[in-house]
């Protein structure tokens, strides 16, 4: 089994930006140490509790710190820019930090509609373009455009040894077979979607192999996960997560992670208490043998053996240990 992370950067109360954003330095490094097979960043506008609105200045930093671990956008939101200034970027990233760069391709807004019109105008006619700018973006990577074509002439430059990796990532069937249609290497983001994810998974490796029998199939699920020495611990540290995610539905709060302390105080209606449960549902939340044996289970059903991670507590120190104890249970005794 491969683990893999996805860290959306979260400001914690009583935190800032800054912080939280070397927590993110941090955990790409001891994750580059443990074993860890990627370390994705994620894209979010004009979002007071996360920290992170541009995956490729943060992926300069930490290529840097590490030495090992695959970096990569989890996701660049692609209608906010032009494919070719994406395929620079990106060829930057992979001509400094060769053969560890993977650029992951989403099509969500990222933020609020006015955060969107203040990047990119009208997004949702961006998204109707999505194909297209698809097929550009991988074309200035990789080669393919006719002679005479305009952009047959430039070159994203500078241009690396080893291409970055492109992914599709999304939550639906529709993402799902618009990577497969693509040709491209597929993650789901399950923490975020209420579908059917295993059979998501097994309709993109069945069109994927009908088209492309000769190529190899890249996937992996991404799950919240929340680890600690005992299943009581663990439970007490996703009482953050869980009010956090009532706050953001209910537009209570500043946006940043409560801790554990203000979520045992917080009084819970029973429209709360139903979330809470959802919430729970959604996440695997226990000590390292029950975290594997979940992850065992799903791998199963998903068809994965690839797991990205997201961890998400008020604690950055309580975070980075969760990801310290699933390594030490799987990786080294994989």
């Amino acid at each position: 089994m491969k683990l893999s992370i996805l860290d959306q950067s979260p400001i914690s109360a009583d935190k800032s930006a800054r912080e939280a954003l070397n927590a993110s330095i941090d955990l790409a490094k001891t994750a580059d140490r443990l074993g860890y097979n990627r370390y994705w960043i994620a894209e979010h506008h004009d979002m007071s509790g996360l920290a992170c609105p541009n995956p490729d200045v943060m992926l300069g930093m930490i290529g840097f710190e590490t030495k090992q671990i695959r970096i990569g956008a989890g996701a660049v939101l692609l209608p906010h820019y032009k494919p070719f200034r994406v395929a620079e970027t990106y060829n930057l990233l992979a001509t400094l930090y060769p053969g560890r760069v993977d650029l992951g391709i989403g099509r969500a807004p990222g933020g609020s509609a006015e955060a969107s019109m203040a990047l990119s105008g009208n997004f949702l006619e961006n998204v109707r373009h999505m194909p297209e700018s698809l097929d550009e973006l991988r074309k200035f990577l990789h080669g393919g455009f006719p002679e005479a074509h305009m952009n047959a002439k430039i070159k994203p430059s500078p241009v690396p040894s080893t291409p970055p990796e492109m992914w599709l990532l999304g939550t639906s069937e529709k993402s799902a077979q618009a990577a497969a249609e693509q040709g491209l290497p597929y993650a789901f983001g399950q923490f975020m979607s209420k579908q059917d994810g295993p059979r998501i998974m097994q309709n993109y490796s069945e069109t994927f192999g009908a088209k492309y029998p000769h190529q190899q199939l890249n996937k992996l699920a991404a799950i919240s996960v929340i680890c600690a020495e005992t299943t009581e611990k663990a439970e007490e540290l996703a009482l953050s997560n869980q009010l956090w995610r009532i706050q953001q539905a209910k537009g209570e709060g500043d946006g940043k992670v409560p801790s554990v302390q203000e979520a045992k105080r917080y009084h819970y209606s029973d429209e709360d208490m139903a979330m809470v449960r959802e919430t729970a549902n959604q996440t695997i939340i226990g000590n390292p043998k029950e975290v594997k044996q979940a992850l065992t289970r799903l791998e199963t059903m998903y068809d994965t053996d690839e797991w990205m991670i997201l961890t998400i507590t008020h604690s950055y120190e309580a975070r980075k240990r969760s990801y310290q104890l699933i390594a030490d249970e799987i990786l080294e005794n994989s």
